[in-house]
């Protein structure tokens, strides 16, 4: 099964007689095969994160300003969208600088930082969907226990929860990771600090880090999105027996859009880091990754801004102020 997953990380064993260097820092090598398109790429991705910056900055800004917009989902939307700039923050800064400056040099203790961040974040955005997914559901399907069961209380604890939850599980993951020798080449192969690219970097065997990467896998993404299908399976069959078609579609238009989040994060995710690879090139890894760590964020304002009434008129009563 891991050979299935991960079939470009292999159990390397160090050599007889070669020596250990102890790598003090790695070269992310992002883009460096395109050089004729390196400014194109700076100007494309600064476009990018500030489209990512202003979109989900007014998610968040709204949500916390606008009267009409204190209910539970929009408390959990204007999380996720803070959450979505934090991870963005985490890789696209320092990969524009790499494109500017053209040094592509991290320290160890650097890339162990943005690797740790960028686990516990994508851990949290898979916790807060699977959060904002019960929250419709006992919306659609248990409205008269709504209140308490959603109460300001057990929103904030449920918030909470998302954030700590994966943070001594990933950094635990990252610490395993960095504590593997390393020899040889120091170029990663993309443009921000990930398991399996730094996997590829280790001497000695490396079943042992791949089967965490598996179980974590299975623990953070696979369980979420498995919450979120039984939800909304249960959703769709409530709305379905609404006796009204006009209760029908505003019940299908709350929920539209938080399940077209749901269906770009995880198959981007999971095309990326759980699907084969055995016909995916480097090339092509770093496009699937820049689908998913920015494509997605970048998505997120624009779905719920075009699909929700309310933000809508919310972001029309910010942008008369």
């Amino acid at each position: 099964m891991l050979n299935f997953l991960f079939p470009q990380m292999k159990h390397q064993e160090k050599p007889p007689g070669e020596n250990i260097t102890e790598l003090m820092e790695f070269v992310l090598l992002g883009f460096t095969d395109v050089p004729h398109l390196q400014w194109f790429l700076f100007t494309l991705f600064l476009i990018i994160y500030i489209i990512i910056l202003m979109g989900n900055g007014t998610i968040v800004l709204i949500t916390k300003l606008d009267p009409a917009l204190q209910a539970p989902m929009y408390f959990f939307l204007g999380n996720f969208s803070f959450v979505e700039i934090c991870y963005v923050s985490v890789t696209l800064p320092r990969m524009l600088t790499n494109l500017w400056t053209q040094r592509r040099t991290i320290s160890l203790v650097a890339c162990a930082a943005q690797m740790c961040c960028i686990l516990v974040l994508g851990a949290t955005e898979c916790f807060l969907l699977a959060v904002m997914a019960y929250d419709r559901y006992v919306a659609v399907c248990k409205p008269l226990h709504y209140p308490l069961l959603m109460s300001h209380k057990v929103c904030a604890q449920l918030v909470a929860g998302s954030w700590v939850s994966g943070v001594p599980v990933q950094i635990g993951q990252t610490l395993q990771s960095f504590s593997l020798p390393f020899c040889g080449s120091n170029l990663i192969n993309h443009f921000f600090c990930d398991i399996p690219p730094i996997l590829r970097l280790a001497c000695g065997d490396t079943f042992v880090n791949e089967l965490m990467v598996y179980i974590v896998a299975v623990l953070f993404v696979t369980v979420p999105c498995l919450l979120i299908l039984i939800s909304y399976g249960k959703i769709i069959s409530t709305i379905l027996k609404l006796p009204s078609a006009t209760s029908q579609s505003k019940a299908f238009s709350t929920c539209s859009s938080h399940l077209m989040v749901v269906t770009l994060f995880f198959a981007s995710a999971i095309i990326t880091y759980l699907g084969p690879k055995k016909s995916h090139s480097a090339g092509t890894d770093k496009v699937l990754s820049l689908f998913y760590t920015i494509v997605t964020p970048m998505f997120n304002p624009m779905i719920y801004s075009l699909r929700n009434k309310e933000v809508i008129t919310a972001l029309r009563k910010l942008l008369c102020k």
